[in-house]
């Protein structure tokens, strides 16, 4: 599968293009809350997160989560207890919440009550069910793609994103649930759901963080470990269970509910999760059990926090003042711009406005006792008829919800006796409880989740003003290689990588339009597929020409598997940033999450790619350190232009988003590059020499053009290619195009001067080409 190589323009030093790219990380919202901020920055798949000043912020707030357990007498030594408490705590959470949707024997509640209450509900819930699983997706990295530990964690992270189909994820599941109750304006992708002002600030703290360490998975596994078996312990988020009461159909609450299985067989979730932290104990010992179970108390802990204060915020919200007022204070700021000279009682509503933003109570009690409101007739009450009419001054400026929460609040008022309209004015209904409870937020008082608001405070502000240390630049490609094992990375590391794939794909791209290649120029609407079919053909036709060409030499064999290696060993590697939660279930992605998940064996250690090349290393006499290890690197038995391939794959695979048409070019080339021929004349030369073929066999069928990953990556272009507009300029069909076949150039590019001269111009211009 991997025997093509190719020359690569060698490292170089910084470039006038290192500036763009070493500043604040891109996409990052410039204001909002914290928690806001880091949640939208960590759901970036390129995102890079700093070390030093985040990684002790982060674990601050892990230990003061552990001390407060400590401090109420919870079991911190086991974590069969902290299983028990977890189950326990969501066990008698759930009748509290569903309480709120069962009406007591007498009890009467205002219209629409279960309605509003099953909608806060479900956006409290959103931040962190939209992602459920997500703070797996990093745990997986080139260097360790053969560790059994993290073949147990993808199993689980596999299952989380519904490996293989689109939109099957956990997440996936709960966005339909939000469009289903048509609240899912914010919420795709997941970074837009931080715009959506009708969550609270604090519904956002705990994924945050968590999706923040997902970031820098070598300084948090324990701690994720024990904060996703928490989360599977827990099961269906408490406030989630009188949503179910109410819609029992109206969504996949198998998938929503992350401790169940996803399939008819095979461990529970919790189950698997628990298998991979028992490993993860058995190699480090005590030190990984104890970052096990601060990740689980941690979780615990928030998750107590932040359910109290969503009750307590749904509690508040069957009283209609409660909506009304947060809905006047989300309103008040646009509002106030305007109404200068409109009166009530004696005060330009500007200002009623101005100071509703604190405080809305007051505001409430004045429009009350107005005349644009007849309490306990909202089809009476000029507020929600002629004002806002289509010739009303406020036309469109409430929502149909808006104007569904202020008739609510209407009806809801005590009618005015005839015979008291110059009776002492009065607070309304529900008013005094809605503004005495709100505060500054409109809402019940949010906590600070186990010290979560200050360590996301700290997040935020190094990530505002990218407040980190460079790091060291690469000295060559053998540093380069064993740097990129990781998920994580520096500035210069970020740079040095995306130089280096600049420059790759300048040198794919020369001359292009002058020599021949199989893609052909313009991308067509009946897909690739066809094409597919003809290059298999070919690869066939070529196969059978040249059986009587003599085999290589056993020397030849073995010194072509060596210094294959390191491409090999870290099979799938391109494609590794298609783990990322939102892109492994896409209509591009899960197919390419699904490459890469059959690459490293489905989970299952005598299927991993990496484990199974070893054998045959092994079976040639060649013992090689462990992939992720400087040894490894720094192997002396590696040629150096062995290594030029790799990098690339590994520099490529970190910015699924930046250099997309080229990945799923260079994943069409991979993927196709053996089937049918290459993969046939290396069976031969093995099985020759006695050596297993087990290696080129099983890639020769799992790649196939008909059901492998060769169609599967023929597809992801064809899906990608069908989306754009068939016109000029940059993003279109025929630019994309052009990059796609640039991508699967760069599996094999030209070694000529003119090719490596325009790669070392793009380099120091830090222009592509």
């Amino acid at each position: 599968m991997h025997s093509q190589q190719a020359a690569a323009p060698a490292p170089a030093a910084a470039t006038p293009a290192a500036e763009r790219r070493t500043g604040p990380p891109h996409g990052l919202p410039g204001d909002g809350g914290s928690a806001r901020t880091v949640y939208a920055y960590a759901t970036d798949p390129e995102a890079s997160l700093p070390e030093g000043r985040f990684v002790e912020e982060v674990r601050t707030a892990i230990r003061r989560a552990t001390d407060t357990g400590a401090a109420t007498g919870e079991d911190a030594g086991s974590l069969d207890g902290l299983l028990r408490q977890a189950a326990d705590w969501a066990a008698g959470e759930r009748p509290r919440h569903l309480a709120l949707v069962t009406p007591g024997q007498g009890e009467e509640r205002p219209e629409g009550h279960d309605e509003v209450l099953v909608r806060r509900a479900v956006l409290g819930c959103a931040p962190l069910a939209l992602l459920s699983g997500a703070w797996l997706q990093w745990l997986s990295a080139p260097g360790n793609a053969d560790d059994p530990l993290v073949l147990h964690i993808l199993a689980l992270y596999a299952s989380d994103v519904g490996a293989g189909h689109p939109a099957a994820s956990r997440g996936s599941a709960y966005l339909e649930l939000l469009r289903r109750l048509r609240l899912a304006e914010n919420a795709a992708p997941a970074a837009r759901l931080t715009g959506d002002q009708r969550i609270p600030d604090s519904a956002f703290r705990l994924p945050a963080l968590l999706l923040a360490m997902s970031r820098r998975p070598d300084d948090f596994r324990g701690e994720i470990l024990g904060a996703d078996l928490c989360l599977r312990a827990v099961g269906l988020l408490p406030a989630l269970e009188p949503v179910r009461a109410v819609l029992p159909t109206g969504a996949d609450w198998a998938t929503l509910d992350p401790a169940d299985r996803r399939a008819a067989e095979g461990p529970l979730p919790v189950e698997r999760c628990r298998a991979a932290v028992d490993a993860l104990v058995e190699r480090e010992g005590e030190r990984g059990a104890d970052a096990v179970r601060s990740g689980f108390r941690w979780m615990l802990a928030g998750l107590r926090e932040w359910s109290d204060a969503l009750h307590a915020e749904l509690v508040a919200a069957g009283d209609p003042a409660f909506d009304m007022a947060e809905l006047m204070r989300l309103r008040s700021r646009e509002g106030a711009v305007y109404h200068h000279q409109f009166l009530l009682e004696g005060k330009p509503l500007a200002r009623w406005l101005a100071e509703c933003r604190t405080d809305p109570g007051p505001l409430l009690e004045v429009l009350a006792r107005s005349k644009l409101v007849k309490p306990g007739r909202s089809g009476a009450s000029s507020l929600v008829r002629g004002l806002v009419g289509e010739r009303g001054p406020m036309f469109r400026v409430f929502s149909p919800e808006d104007l569904t929460v202020i008739r609510r609040w209407i009806d809801s008022l005590p009618p005015k006796p005839a015979d008291t309209t110059t009776a002492e004015p009065r607070p309304a209904s529900g008013t005094s409880g809605a503004h005495g409870a709100s505060g500054a937020s409109g809402g019940p008082a949010e906590p600070s989740p186990a010290g979560v608001r200050d360590a996301l405070a700290g997040v935020a502000g190094a990530l505002r003003t990218g407040a980190r240390s460079p790091g060291r630049t690469p000295s060559g490609l053998r540093e380069a290689y064993h740097l990129l094992m990781n998920r994580t990375d520096t500035p210069a590391l970020r740079t040095w990588a995306m130089e280096y794939v600049d420059g790759w794909l300048a040198r794919s791209g020369h001359g292009m339009d002058r020599t021949a290649m199989p893609l052909p120029e313009r991308w067509s609407h009946e897909g690739l597929r066809p094409w597919l079919q003809a290059q298999h053909d070919r690869h066939g036709a070529e196969f059978e020409e040249n059986a009587a060409i003599p085999l290589p030499s056993k020397e030849a064999v073995v010194d072509d598997t060596v210094q294959t290696a390191p491409l090999t060993l870290i099979d799938g590697s391109w494609l590794q940033g298609f783990t990322d939660y939102e892109q492994a279930s896409s209509a591009i992605g899960h197919s390419l999450f699904e490459t890469y998940w059959d690459e490293l064996g489905n989970g299952e250690p005598h299927l991993n790619h990496p484990l199974i090349y070893r054998d045959v290393l092994k079976e040639m006499g060649v013992e090689l350190p462990p992939t992720a290890s400087a040894a490894f690197a720094q192997w002396p038995g590696f040629r150096e232009e062995s290594l030029e391939l790799p990098v690339y794959w590994l520099c490529v695979g970190r910015f699924p988003q930046t250099y997309l048409p080229e990945v799923l070019g260079l994943n069409l080339a991979m993927e196709l590059s053996g089937v049918g021929g290459t993969y046939r004349r290396a069976r031969l030369a093995l099985k020759a020499y006695g050596f297993s073929t087990r290696f080129v066999d099983i890639h020769n069928t799992i790649d196939n053009v008909a059901t492998g990953h060769s169609a599967w990556a023929a597809d992801a272009v064809d899906t990608l290619l069908a989306s754009l507009p068939d016109a000029p300029g940059p993003g279109a069909r025929a630019d994309v195009w052009g990059r796609v076949r640039v991508g699967y150039r760069s599996l094999n590019p030209p070694r000529s001067v003119g090719a490596r001269f325009a790669a070392r111009r793009t380099r120091f211009t830090g222009r592509r080409k």
